[in-house]
């Protein structure tokens, strides 16, 4: 999700649900430590619980990370083991510490020794040809003996030779099963599922598997997708958000960082798919590409989008 969950996203989700865990995009220990700390890790109070993805190999280097993580507020701090780019790759990190499970739990032990919150593991089902299910289970065995108790399974497998990080996303094939035994096998641990989920049918049946279900590009895409996860995941009583509710939601937040010299598109763009599925998303979506680059646009902008929606707040999905 890199260039998708920054700041702006996660608020603009909130708008949506209440409940969910949000995520940041993945940041090296090397940005955490040596970049530009509150660019890269502030955030509103609004978006919490809110997890710092952390990406790295080096356990003191991650301990120093968990300890940033929780001193600025953060309920979590994520190890990604997952991300098969080759930027991580060259960094050894990422997918490619799957194959070195007692050096990820070194880095674990390390964190959970540094801080309270929780420190969890992103990972896949398996790298290249170290893909069989006990391969697998051996990583989740090591590294939960190091101290992490919630482990994030993309169930698909990675290749880090032979396939774009996009198309890791879509070409190994899912492997639903592999995960809900992992679950069998560890039922001490908290096993969340990821994957190829698009809407809120699929997520809601694999609560009978799994603890959890981690919800990545469908939620970009179509973010209205959430709009009733607070109430049928969370048993929420709250009030459903309307459509309109949520850009209204929107418009103090816009007005306050266009006010500190940010461009509208900045956040704009997130918002894009609030319509998705609904007549008059087009509009919506030419509206905003055309006037949220202009010089000095603010709120006034997502009320005009608005206004080119039909019944904004009646479902046709």
């Amino acid at each position: 999700m890199m260039d998708r969950t920054d700041r702006h996203f996660r608020f603009f989700l909130r708008q949506i649900a209440r409940r969910p865990l949000l995520y940041t995009e993945m940041l090296t220990t090397g940005a955490i430590l040596h970049g530009k700390r509150a660019k890269l890790l502030g955030f509103s109070p609004q978006e919490k619980p809110l997890a710092l993805q952390v990406g790295g190999d080096d356990p003191r280097e991650l301990a120093e990370c968990a300890r940033i993580a929780q001193d600025l507020g953060y309920d979590e701090v994520n190890l990604n083991v997952g991300c098969p780019s080759d930027r991580v790759q060259n960094g050894n990190f990422g997918a490619c510490l799957m194959q070195e499970p007692q050096r990820v739990a070194e880095a674990i032990a390390a964190m959970t020794r540094a801080v309270t919150i929780p420190v969890t593991v992103k990972h896949r089902i398996g790298v290249d040809e170290c893909d069989r299910y006990e391969d697998m289970a051996e990583f989740v065995r090591i590294v939960s003996e190091a101290g992490c108790q919630r482990f994030t399974v993309h169930a698909r497998k990675a290749w880090l030779k032979g396939l774009s990080p996009k198309e890791n996303r879509t070409v190994p094939p899912l492997r639903y099963e592999d995960v809900y035994r992992l679950k069998r096998d560890f039922p001490h641990l908290f096993i969340e599922i990821n994957g190829g989920f698009k809407d809120l049918t699929q997520i809601q049946e694999q609560y009978q598997s799994v603890d959890a279900v981690m919800v990545g590009r469908a939620a970009y895409d179509n973010p209205f997708l959430l709009a009733t996860v607070d109430r049928d995941i969370y048993g929420d009583e709250h009030p459903l958000p309307t459509r309109s509710q949520v850009v209204e939601g929107m418009l103090g937040y816009c007005d306050r960082w266009v006010a500190h010299g940010y461009k509208l598109h900045s956040i704009s763009r997130h918002m894009l798919q609030l319509f998705t599925g609904q007549p008059g998303t087009k509009a919506w979506k030419r509206y905003l590409s055309d006037h949220a680059h202009v010089p000095g646009a603010g709120a006034e902008v997502l009320m005009a989008a608005l206004a080119q929606v039909p019944n904004p707040d009646i479902s046709h999905a």
